[in-house]
């Protein structure tokens, strides 16, 4: 119950320094977004960090709130100890997309929450324990239709390469974490 609380309020508190960060974004003269992450450049590596907590307005924070809240209290749900897993597959997702990514500066929290959905539907097939089957095949199903059309690059603005590298991010978080044994969800939990 212990480590319930303390998730909910990493996760509270994750959540609200994004909200804090558009606000701050959308009162001052300077474009924050300006710290996202641009591919292979030096300057763009701090977005690896920032990526996450930086929004194209109130709009698209609330999009990746919602889903990102629901992925961190299932993540958090299937691990005693879920923020180095959580914290990998957001390297990874990032890492990648600044060594292959498009040149543009990218922003916002959905590459996580595309690395979380690989990294939720791979360990439940992994270690093939029903109830993260089940947990796979249930976001498998909530979050399909978005894995399928996020990762295309049908144009626009949305940065379907950070939800691609975010979405392979999370899959080697997945296998990564299948090779430690005290990370391994079917035995800390």
């Amino acid at each position: 119950m212990q480590n319930l609380h303390r998730n909910a309020y990493l996760i509270g508190a994750l959540l609200l320094a994004m909200w804090l960060v558009r606000v701050v974004d959308a009162t001052i003269p300077y474009d924050l977004n300006q710290w996202g992450l641009v591919p292979r450049s030096l300057w763009g590596l701090a977005g690896i960090l920032t990526m996450p907590f930086l929004h194209d307005g109130f709009v698209h924070l609330f999009r990746n709130t919602a889903s990102l809240a629901l992925l961190l209290f299932i993540v958090s749900g299937t691990r005693r100890d879920p923020w180095p897993v959580i914290g990998m597959t957001a390297l990874l997702g990032s890492g990648l997309l600044w060594l292959v990514g498009r040149g543009a500066i990218h922003i916002g929290a959905s590459g996580l929450v595309f690395g979380l959905i690989g990294l939720l539907i791979t360990s439940g097939f992994l270690h093939k324990r029903m109830l993260s089957v089940a947990v796979a095949i249930g976001v498998g199903i909530l979050f399909g239709g978005t894995i399928l059309w996020g990762i295309l690059p049908l144009g626009g603005e949305v940065s379907w390469d950070g939800h691609l590298t975010g979405l392979l991010g999370g899959i080697a978080a997945a296998f990564a974490e299948q090779k430690l044994p005290s990370r391994n969800p079917a035995t800390s939990r």
